[in-house]
C-alpha cells in the first residue's frame, strides 16, 4: 500500500464562513502503477491539468473533474515515466475541493471489472475504453495487423484534447485497444487527422531496425501537416525533426504510394481563394513536398483510391471522397485529378462521417476495406460515439453509370451463431415470418419480389425498416431513399447492434447508417407484409455474439 500522497492547497479563505475562492492546487506523486485514475462529472467546472515530470510539461489537458460522486473515472498512462516524481496540478479548484485528492494511481483502470459490458456498448463496432472517439485516422495493413488510429479525448465524454487513439485488430472484427500513439504536441496544439502508411522501400530513411517504418500524416493545429514514424509496429512514434512538412490553410492529409510515378501524393483538405478544395502534394521521401494541383467542392477527410469497376482489372476509376462521403469518379495522374462524374451521393443515413479506407491491404486480398466515424451517441455511459463496421468498397454498373457500393466484410461471419433460415415464403397480410425469432445482435438478410402496392415491414427491436413498393423507397427514422428493384427483385441486408442499424439494399448501392435507441428488453423481430401478398424468396438471420473478451 502506497503511503498517502501529499496535497497542497494554495487558497485565499473568503469571509464569514463562505466557501474558498478557486485557486491554484497541486500534488506531489510517485509515478509508481501504471495509470492514473481521474473521476469525470459531466457539465462540472472544466479544469486545465498539468502532470509536471522532470520539472517539465509532461501531459496536459482539459477535464470536468470531479468534486463529489463521480459520472465515470478516465485515466492517464504513466508507462513512459515509471519510477519518476510528478507534480499533479489543476489550477482553479476551491481550497475545499476533494477532486485532486480522489485521483488514485493503480495498475488498473477504475471500473475495468464492467469494460465492456455496459448497457449501451456497441458489441460489434469498436469503441474506445473511455472518453470520446471521432474520425477513424491511419487505418492501414502491416504484418497481420489492421491498425485503426482515431481521434479520441483520453478525458471526457464530449470533443475536446484531441489525440491519436489506437486499436489493432487481426481480422477486422475483434479489436484491442493499445496505448495513445500521438499526443498534442503542447496544450492547444492538438493531433488531428491523418493516414498512416507503410514506407517499405525506406523513402524517408527512418527505419533503424528489420521493420518496415510506419508513418503517420497528421494536422497539428498549432504548427501544420506533420509526419511521424514508428519503428516497432505502430506501438511508439517519434516526430519528424523537420515538421511541419506542408503548411497552409487545411487539415487531414490524406498519404498513398503512386506507383506509375514513384512518388507520395498527400491529398488533403485546402482553403484559399475563400473557398473549399481538395490539393495534391507530391514527395520522393516523405520529407519535402512539392504543391501541384487543386480541386474544388470537397470538405474535410479526402480520401483517394483506384478501384476496378466490376471487377475488372481493364477498367479502373480513381475515387475522390472526404467526409460527407460524397465522391466523384475519374482519373489520377499523380498530380492532377481529372473528374468524369459529378458529385455522386455517398451513404444515405445519420451516423456516418469522415470515413477512411485502409492502406498497404496486401495485393493478393485486392479488397478497398473503409471504415467510418458512427455518430452515435452513448448517453449516460464512460465512453461516447462508436465506428462503423468495416465495409468492402466495389464499383458497379448501373444504368447511371458506375457507382460505389459498400457493404459489410466477410469477417463478420466469425461472430455468427444461432442461424435461422426460410426460403420461398409468401408473405401474406399479418403473417410474421420471423414469429419466435428474438435476437440481441443480428445480421438479416432477404431478398423479397416487389409488387405494385403495399409495403414490406421489417421492425427490429421496435425500429422499423419499411420498403414501399408504390414508391420503390426504402424508409427508416423518417429517412426515404430511392431503392429501385434489380429484376423486379429488393435484396436487404440488416446488421443490429446495441445502439444502430446498418442497412444495406441492394448489395450495397444503398447504405444507411442509422443511430438507434433500443428497449432493451425488445428483442422482437417482425416481416410483414401490407396491402398484398409479398414473395419473399430468401431470408436468414444470424445471432451475434460479442467481438470483445
Amino acid at each position: 500500500m502506497n503511503k498517502p500522497l501529499f496535497l497542497l492547497l494554495c487558497a485565499s479563505i473568503g469571509s464569514g464562513g463562505l466557501r474558498a475562492a478557486a485557486a491554484p492546487a497541486v500534488r506531489e506523486l510517485t509515478l509508481d502503477k501504471r495509470f492514473l485514475n481521474l473521476p469525470v462529472k459531466n457539465k462540472a467546472p472544466m479544469q486545465r491539468v498539468k502532470l509536471l515530470v522532470d520539472g517539465k510539461v509532461a501531459r496536459e489537458f482539459d477535464i470536468e473533474l470531479a468534486d463529489r460522486e463521480p459520472d465515470f473515472w478516465v485515466f492517464l498512462d504513466l508507462s513512459p515515466f515509471h519510477g519518476k516524481r510528478a507534480i499533479l496540478q489543476a489550477d482553479t479548484l476551491p481550497a475545499d475541493s476533494t477532486a485532486l485528492s480522489a485521483i488514485n494511481l493503480a495498475d488498473q483502470i477504475t471500473g475495468a471489472e464492467a469494460l465492456y459490458r455496459e448497457a449501451l456498448r456497441p458489441q460489434f463496432h469498436f469503441s474506445s475504453r473511455r472518453g470520446w472517439n471521432n474520425d477513424p485516422n491511419g487505418l492501414v495493413f502491416y504484418r497481420g495487423e489492421y491498425h485503426m488510429f482515431y481521434q479520441h479525448n483520453p478525458y471526457g465524454w464530449n470533443w475536446g484534447n484531441m489525440h491519436w487513439g489506437h486499436a489493432v485488430s487481426p481480422d477486422l472484427v475483434r479489436w484491442q485497444e493499445l496505448p495513445i500513439a500521438l499526443y498534442p504536441h503542447q496544450f492547444g496544439d492538438w493531433a488531428f487527422s491523418g493516414s498512416a502508411v507503410v514506407d517499405r522501400a525506406n523513402t524517408a530513411g527512418f527505419q533503424t531496425g528489420k521493420e518496415a517504418p510506419l508513418i503517420a500524416a497528421y494536422t497539428s493545429t498549432g504548427r501544420g501537416e506533420c509526419i511521424a514514424f514508428s519503428n516497432d509496429r505502430g506501438r511508439t512514434w517519434t516526430e519528424f525533426n523537420g515538421n511541419p512538412v506542408v503548411c497552409h490553410k487545411g487539415r487531414d492529409p490524406r498519404l498513398l504510394w503512386h506507383r506509375p510515378t514513384r512518388r507520395w501524393v498527400m491529398a488533403v483538405y485546402d482553403e484559399a481563394e475563400g473557398k473549399r478544395w481538395i490539393a495534391f502534394y507530391t514527395s520522393p521521401n516523405l520529407k519535402q513536398w512539392q504543391f501541384e494541383s487543386r480541386i474544388e467542392g470537397f470538405y474535410e477527410c479526402p480520401d483517394l483510391f483506384e478501384l476496378p469497376v466490376d471487377g475488372k482489372r481493364s477498367g479502373k476509376l480513381w475515387v475522390l471522397t472526404a467526409a460527407s462521403s460524397e465522391y466523384r469518379l475519374g482519373t489520377f495522374d499523380g498530380r492532377q485529378f481529372i473528374p468524369q462524374t459529378p458529385m455522386l451521393p455517398g451513404h444515405k443515413g445519420d451516423a456516418f462521417y469522415a470515413a477512411q479506407t485502409f492502406s498497404d491491404i496486401p495485393a493478393r486480398d485486392g479488397r478497398r476495406i473503409q471504415i467510418g466515424w458512427g455518430q452515435v451517441a452513448s448517453p449516460g455511459m464512460p465512453f461516447n460515439q462508436m465506428m462503423t463496421f468495416p465495409c468492402e468498397l466495389t464499383l458497379r454498373s448501373t444504368a447511371a453509370g458506375p457507382r460505389l457500393c459498400l457493404y459489410p466484410v466477410k469477417e463478420l461471419k466469425r461472430l455468427y451463431t444461432t442461424r435461422h433460415a426460410r426460403s420461398g415464403v409468401t408473405l401474406a397480410p399479418g403473417m410474421n415470418a420471423l414469429a419466435g425469432i428474438s435476437a440481441d445482435l443480428l445480421d438479416l438478410r432477404a431478398q423479397f419480389e416487389v409488387g405494385t402496392i403495399g409495403e414490406v415491414r421489417l421492425v427490429v427491436r421496435g425500429m422499423p425498416v419499411v420498403y414501399d413498393t408504390a414508391s420503390k423507397e426504402l424508409v427508416c427514422a423518417g429517412r426515404r431513399n430511392p431503392l429501385p428493384p434489380v429484376k423486379g427483385k429488393v435484396r436487404l441486408r440488416v446488421l443490429a447492434d446495441r445502439t444502430s442499424l446498418e442497412i444495406f439494399g441492394n448489395d450495397g448501392l444503398l447504405y444507411m447508417p442509422m443511430a438507434a435507441k433500443f428497449a432493451a428488453d425488445d428483442h422482437t423481430l417482425a416481416l410483414t407484409a401490407t396491402g398484398a401478398p409479398v414473395r419473399c424468396d430468401s431470408l436468414e438471420v444470424h445471432k451475434l455474439k460479442s467481438m470483445w473478451p
